[in-house]
């Protein structure tokens, strides 16, 4: 099957997403695993990604635990060192797409304003034919509404989309739905499979 448009999650896709990492550079890691065994900040996130306020969001859970408020503050206001650093092989390729003529879409939990502010640290982010952030859609991945809100706008075949995305998940709940769908695991597997779908020749793949 051919495809007509490629689908880019973002985080640990173009961008690297390791707020573990980051604590454990600024806090240590033995403190770092008490906090996220106390304080489930993934599901945090999530309240951002499905819409909610960035900064409320971060600030009313950082009251709640007062004994980690300085640190769980920290994933607003040094967010962008958790989002970082982007993953230039999968830029190059999200631009070599583009330079052929292929529909490149975004398709990511991201929240309103910290996508806001994501795309004024990478300008590849303001480069997609269409972005779909489930800030703005109200749902995130791997939740069969998002997928049904960007196959209503983008008038492509479901069969006929191409979504890289680094959890299983996410790839599992595009697949039921018939899109083509690569496990992202590091940007070599990426751009081999852009080759073997005949997008990409090897030498625009490195």
């Amino acid at each position: 099957m051919s495809v007509d448009a490629v689908v880019f999650d973002i985080g640990n896709v173009l961008i690297e997403w390791q707020p573990e990492r980051y604590y454990d550079r600024v806090i240590g890691e033995s403190r770092r695993r008490v906090m996220f065994d106390t304080v489930d900040l993934h599901a945090m996130n999530d309240r951002v990604d499905r819409g909610e306020n960035f900064r409320d969001v971060i600030y009313e859970t950082a009251d709640r635990y007062p004994d980690f408020r300085g640190e769980i503050r920290q994933w607003h206001d040094n967010w962008i060192e958790m989002a970082s650093p982007a993953i230039p092989l999968s830029v190059r390729l999200l631009r070599q797409l583009r330079s052929k003529g292929v529909p490149v879409f975004a398709l990511t939990n991201f929240g309103v304003e910290s996508f806001a502010y994501a795309q004024t640290k990478y300008d590849f982010l303001s480069e997609f034919d269409r972005s779909y952030v489930s800030g703005h859609m109200k749902v995130i991945k791997p939740g069969a509404g998002i997928y049904a809100q960007l196959e209503a706008d983008c008038d492509v075949a479901p069969e006929r989309l191409l979504f890289a995305d680094d959890r299983a998940d996410n790839i599992e709940a595009a697949a039921a739905r018939g899109w083509q769908t690569h496990l992202f695991e590091g940007p070599q597997g990426w751009a081999k499979r852009l080759v073997k779908a005949g997008l990409l020749s090897e030498e625009d793949a490195t």
